[in-house]
């Protein structure tokens, strides 16, 4: 148990507000002006994205436990109402920059670039109003439902996410009496309509609601259109499924979403001149207070600024697409097997190339030697080729088990068809273990050789996901160790029939034994210092809010372990606080690409430990999901992965270090050469560049924030 001392409230930041300090940093990425100008609305449209997933989820479950009179407070001391107050007022804060970066950098940018966006039918020219007119009457009106809302016909209800216009509109012959009426814009159709542009070299868009709003009035011939404003909603999109009581899990979870579209509303967004009536209506049949209300100075929904992105002609303001080198660890010409069995191979996507994964299932389904076959799917590919080289493994007559989680978020309905398909093709599909996700990511292909059953394990920190490994900073190891073998036996022996080993050789599983091997780990440190020995501890992972475990780095810190930590998204420990995190250092990095490995490095008294993992240091990945932490023991690999620590400590182009107030500064680069870590990344990868051995066991001094903030 960690001392009392270390468990005050005021030593812990609340983790929604710590959230939306990230999302502020992505939000520094658009208004870099040293960006590309195509990227920068792409980190505006990712901010408008994350604000989405944030209000679903965890607004959303804020809002179910204050309903609930749910009055435990969190590690900040915080009750949920406290939580929403404070949120309420750092979203309106973050919207509003959100816009006001928008209307006074990009918008102006994206015009001296040749790009012209329409927002306001208003403004439209003759030429351009005639077509606009001729494109609703042929490829939208046939697919628009009006709806009026009077005593006959109530409200519609309104689905999750999608944009919308309401109205408000009388009778011709009646200018008092206003009824209520509401449009979908069709998600069908494109939102951006390209316009006829007399200027060559310049391309002119249109919003397609604004093309609907010109036209309203042919939607309701026999009414007057007095006001109109588009408006989108957000419901709670969080899942609750009691797997106790429900006798087929993938059944209750294809009905659960379809209950998703209808959640309460947590959320309205409106044009911010909208008409006081007409808002009074929609929120009275919403059922939205007003601290709920979001009012936007601009185009709603942000995220279609990603189809902006991809608008042809404007490569020369983007970065240049990256392609994934070949692995520099594996020889293209040479069997993987052989490969994997002589050394353990590292690779670093997406900087390397995601294909010997794939290929390694690929090759398995096909050899005549490989007898079983078993994966952990959380998420994956639209078109999957893992997936099909599993359906390929069983149909040839291989042993093929695969867990796929049923309940990762929003791509429920995604795993529940290829759960099917995978089923279909004779895969024996475990739908994971009731009350827990199975987050761990591993491959085990048995094989019969001249020497015996050998077994080969692919274990990563991210999802066997070919698209997105392209755009997410993983790493992953493929190995033949006889040890870590027995231990992937072992785990799906679990997942599958709930038998759990008297030991474990290497491996380190989640919810049962990771927290206290975290722990153990970070005590050990801490008597090194204590000792008078040099103790050193670098994590990297994507979050930290877990109490136990922030307090034990606190215990760490006092007794003299230096601790970097590099967190990319949530951290609510805080540093700077005086002899407690005085030892701390907390980096960001947010970058081109999505940094999203979890690697963990204890000094251990100069005999380095090494490990990474599927875990991020939150409570739900500790105790509420099957996750693996595995040790890195090839010299040469560890050697590989300490640089990967080294070089992102060293970060001062990407990196946004923590202060102790809580926010986050780029470091002062005057006098120094930049170093962004995914720029160096790549250009290793190209050059397929093998780290020389350091001469000593010290990973040198991490870049520190400048004393004051550069203006």
């Amino acid at each position: 148990m960690a001392d009392k001392k270390y468990l005050k409230p005021e030593y812990y930041d609340n983790r929604e507000l710590s959230w939306i300090e990230f999302n502020y940093r992505v939000l520094s990425e658009v208004k870099d002006k040293h960006i590309p100008l195509f990227e920068r609305i792409k980190f505006l449209s990712i901010t408008a994205s994350n604000l989405d997933e944030f209000f679903m989820v965890r607004v959303a479950s804020l809002k179910d436990q204050e309903h609930a009179g749910y009055v435990k407070r969190d590690i900040a001391g915080m009750d949920a109402g406290e939580q929403l107050v404070a949120i309420n007022e750092k979203t309106h804060q973050l919207m509003e920059e959100q816009y006001r970066t928008w209307n006074r950098s990009l918008l102006p940018a994206l015009k001296k670039e040749g790009l012209h966006i329409i927002e306001h039918h208003e403004a439209l020219n003759k030429e351009q109003a005639d077509y606009v007119d001729e494109y609703f009457a042929k490829n939208v009106y046939p697919v628009l439902t009006p709806m009026a809302v009077d005593s006959s016909r109530p409200f519609p209800l309104v689905r999750n996410k999608t944009l919308n216009i309401a109205a408000l509109i009388s009778n011709k012959d009646n200018t008092h009496e206003y009824d209520l009426a509401t449009v979908q814009v069709p998600s069908v159709l494109d939102r951006i309509v390209p316009l006829p542009s007399s200027v060559e070299g310049e391309k002119t868009v249109i919003l397609l609601e604004e093309i609907i709003e010109k036209n309203l009035d042919k939607l309701f011939l026999n009414n007057k259109v007095i006001c109109s404003y588009p408006y989108r909603i957000m419901r709670n999109a969080d899942l609750s499924i009691d797997e106790e009581e429900a006798e087929d899990l993938l059944q209750e979870i294809e009905k659960q979403l379809k209950r998703r579209q209808w959640g309460e509303v947590i959320k309205l967004e409106i044009e911010d001149h909208a008409d006081k009536k007409l808002l009074r209506e929609l929120k009275k049949q919403l059922s939205v207070n007003d601290e709920d209300v979001f009012k936007m100075n601009g185009p709603l929904d942000l995220t279609f600024l990603m189809k902006v992105n991809g608008l042809e002609g404007f490569d020369h303001l983007k970065y240049e697409k990256w392609t994934p080198q070949p692995a520099k660890m594996l020889h293209a010409d040479e069997n993987l097997f052989d490969q994997i069995r002589r050394k353990d191979i590292l690779l670093h996507h997406p900087y390397e190339t995601f294909d010997p994964v794939v290929e390694f299932v690929k090759s398995a389904a096909k050899d005549p030697n490989v007898l079983a076959i078993k994966q952990t799917l959380y998420r994956v590919s639209g078109h999957s080729p893992i997936i099909a080289a599993l359906a390929q493994a069983a149909e040839n007559g291989k042993q093929v088990s695969v867990l796929v989680e049923l309940k990762a978020r929003f791509d429920e309905e995604n795993n529940i068809i290829w759960a099917k398909k995978l089923e279909q093709a004779g895969c024996h599909v475990i739908y994971g273990l009731v009350g827990l996700k199975t987050h761990s990511k591993i491959t085990l292909v048995v094989r019969r050789e001249e020497d015996g059953i050998r077994r080969y394990v692919h274990l990563g920190t991210g999802n066997y996901n070919d698209s997105t490994a392209k755009l997410y900073a993983d790493l992953g190891i493929f190995t033949a160790s006889e040890l870590i073998g027995e231990d992937a036996t072992a785990v799906f022996n679990m997942l599958s029939g709930y038998s759990e080993p008297p030991v474990w050789n290497k491996l380190t599983v989640a919810p049962i034994w990771l927290r206290d091997r975290f722990i153990e780990l970070i005590k050990r440190e801490q008597q090194h210092a204590e000792e008078g020995k040099e103790a050193h501890i670098i994590a990297k992972m994507n979050s930290l809010c877990d109490q136990k475990i922030i307090a034990a780095l606190y215990e760490a810190s006092a007794a003299g372990v230096k601790i970097d930590l590099i967190v990319r998204g949530i951290c609510c420990l805080k540093v700077g606080i005086p002899k407690i995190s005085e030892n701390i250092t907390v980096r960001s990095i947010v970058g081109n690409f999505l940094e999203h490995s979890r690697i963990y490095y204890f000094y251990n008294d100069g005999w380095e430990e090494v490990f990474m993992a599927s875990a991020d240091w939150m409570p739900r990945n500790l105790d509420r999901r099957v996750e693996l932490l595995f040790p890195v023991e090839d010299e040469d690999l560890k050697e590989e992965v300490i640089h990967v620590l080294e070089v992102e400590l060293n970060d001062n182009v990407k990196a946004h270090l923590m202060q102790s107030d809580g926010s986050y500064v780029k470091p002062d680069r005057r006098g120094k050469e930049a170093v962004n870590s995914q720029d160096y990344f790549c250009e290793q990868a190209k050059q397929h560049r093998v780290v020389e051995k350091r001469k000593d066991k010290h990973i040198f001094e991490p870049i520190t924030a400048p004393e004051t903030e550069e203006e």
